[in-house]
């Protein structure tokens, strides 16, 4: 193929998908998505493919997200690029959710953004020591898209809530610990691992048993009382008082983490879990998911974000709002208005 950020093959009896663009921890491009789309879709229709694996080439991580600076210099203009990727991302994301092969992504290195999107529906999710989960978009102005509403919410307790709002990173302990990963394996054991399920494919969930790890103890234990109770509320007033309220290092610690945070990009992330903890369809989901994205992408938090923490550095985003009271119910309703009827999201024929 001629994409070489991207590499698909067959190896044996599966697919393999392999990310290959290091220098940008293998974040994904419009292009990428749709490189991995066709593979998808010709081996679905191939008997001689009994399962697909993605993982990722050189580099430190598995892929840290997608071209967030495209997105921004989209979204400051007409959004039409922005809005073009989203579609074919979030088409990727459901594509891979309703696969009806199995599909083992191996989360080894940095997991975060898009990067959770092509790995979290996949039937087998392998971390390891070098696993670095994160959904950090309320940093950059954004949520966490590509079924954020959907996996953050059904994790357990208000754990879901708090990796949104604070974009906090998970080791591969941590992932395993709370259904993120299926499986924990070493680093080291990977390409064996590999070879192994390309030589049987059935043997999949045998393989990667035989080959698994004891976990290191999953620090988040420690804090999970602490995040449910001060993450409880759905109402983001609500859950900085509570955490204003508690004089715990941890509590303060959280605090001024929000603090940076953007306001309105917090609200959005509240009302997408509280919403999506309530949807069956995942197809719903990525519907509501574009028109968040395809809104908030042109909107000051997201351009900001991006200038700060990508284009200038500073680490000084001006949010506007600039408080969370200032984050309006009627903001954030339009906000999760449907698209207009022909702009809408739609998945690939299945």
């Amino acid at each position: 193929m001629t994409n070489t950020d991207v590499l698909t093959f067959t190896q044996g009896r599966i697919g393999r998908i392999r990310l290959n663009r290091p220098k940008a921890i293998h974040a994904l491009t419009h292009d990428m998505c749709s490189a991995m789309i066709a593979a998808l879709l010709e081996w679905r229709e191939n008997p001689a493919i009994e399962a697909v694996l993605i993982d990722h080439a050189e580099g430190r991580g598995f892929c840290a997200g997608g071209d967030v600076v495209m997105l921004g210099k989209s979204g400051a203009s007409d959004g039409a690029l922005a809005r073009d990727f989203f579609h074919e991302e979030y088409r990727l994301n459901h594509l891979l959710f309703t696969y009806m092969k199995p599909v083992v992504a191996f989360m080894d290195g940095i997991t975060m953004g898009g990067g959770v999107g092509i790995s979290q529906p996949a039937k087998c999710r392998v971390a390891t020591e070098n696993t670095r989960f994160a959904m950090p978009e309320t940093t950059i102005g954004l949520f966490p898209d590509v079924g954020g509403g959907w996996y953050l919410s059904r994790l357990p307790g208000r754990v879901g809530q708090f990796l949104a709002l604070t974009g906090a990173r998970l080791d591969g302990a941590e992932c395993l610990r709370l259904g993120l990963a299926t499986h924990y394996l070493p680093a080291a054991a990977l390409d064996d691992v590999k070879a192994a399920i390309g030589d049987d494919p059935q043997r999949i969930d045998e393989i990667l048993r035989d080959a698994s790890a004891p976990a290191p103890e999953a620090r988040i234990d420690a804090n999970l009382e602490q995040i449910d109770r001060l993450f409880a509320s759905d109402d983001y007033e609500e859950i900085l008082a509570a955490l204003e309220a508690d004089e715990s290092k941890w509590a303060q610690k959280e605090l001024a983490t929000l603090r940076t945070k953007s306001p309105q990009a917090c609200k959005v992330s509240l009302r997408l879990l509280y919403d999506g903890a309530g949807v069956q369809d995942f197809a719903h989901e990525m519907r509501q998911e574009y028109a968040v994205a395809a809104r908030v992408v042109q909107r000051n938090d997201f351009a900001e974000g991006v200038r700060a923490l990508l284009i200038d550095k500073d680490n000084a985003p001006r949010w506007s709002p600039a408080t969370p009271e200032g984050v309006s119910e009627h903001m954030i309703d339009q906000i999760f208005a449907p698209m207009p009827e022909g702009e809408e999201w739609t998945p690939l024929a299945l």
